[in-house]
């Protein structure tokens, strides 16, 4: 390698190194902005799902996920789904049930049940009912490496719009409801245990970006230093 060549490398590496750390800075910068965006959205679903129930939205323009919404209208226990699920309580299903409103017909996830429950006689009310619960959107394509099948009708997420064709269902609501456990009996699945905690590891990835950054700039610090040194002079 020519000097000039090795001159060039030398003032190469630590520019190199220093963008580095700006962009590994850039990213740390970034991580603490996510986490005061998810702080944020934490709080304001926080207040949306332990505020007092309000009525149904639009039935096509929902986008409120988490408020605690309240419903009137007749279940359609004939047209019922059977979703995949695994909760608090083990592996088993939600019990997606259509409620007819006078304004839309909405998927209502009435609750858990066992595998071994699936093969009983659930309670199933009759008549007017309302049901209180948080506003949920929809889950289409399925669920994690598990495709939802209308033909042999299983499901592994709750897609509001592939159920609702799966029955025939027209004017249907785009959202679905979580119901919460005021309904809940012996007989009855178990409502109430929507999932409510969200992963906020943001601090922890800043602070990864942020050793980076310092681990950068002391490598470019090093490297300028010691390509500064003046060279031991030759033996005669």
């Amino acid at each position: 390698m020519t000097e000039i060549a090795r001159s060039r490398a030398r003032a190469a590496l630590p520019a190199a190194l220093l963008v580095l750390a700006a962009g590994f800075a850039s990213l740390g910068v970034w991580q603490l902005d996510r986490q005061a965006w998810k702080h944020d959205l934490i709080a304001a679903i926080a207040s949306r799902a332990n505020g007092p129930p309000s009525p149904a939205p639009d039935v096509a323009t929902a986008t409120d996920a988490y408020r605690r919404i309240e419903l009137t209208g007749h279940y359609r226990h004939e047209q019922e789904t059977l979703v995949r699920a695994v909760s608090d309580l083990g592996s088993g299903y939600w019990v997606m049930t259509p409620l007819e409103t006078h304004e839309a017909v909405v998927l209502v996830n009435r609750g858990f049940i066992t595998q071994q429950q699936r093969l009983t006689a659930r309670h199933e009310p009759a008549g007017p009912v309302k049901v209180t619960g948080l506003l949920r959107l929809s889950e289409p394509d399925g669920g994690f490496l598990r495709r939802n099948d209308t033909v042999t009708n299983r499901w592994f997420s709750r897609d509001v719009a592939a159920i609702a064709r799966s029955h025939g269902i027209t004017h249907a609501a785009n959202y679905f409801v979580d119901a919460d456990a005021s309904l809940n009996s012996a007989s009855a699945p178990v409502g109430g245990l929507t999932v409510l905690r969200f992963s906020d590891n943001h601090a922890a990835y800043a602070l990864t970006w942020f050793a980076l950054t310092l681990l950068s700039l002391g490598a470019a610090w090093n490297v300028a230093v010691r390509w500064r040194r003046p060279q031991d002079a030759p033996s005669p």
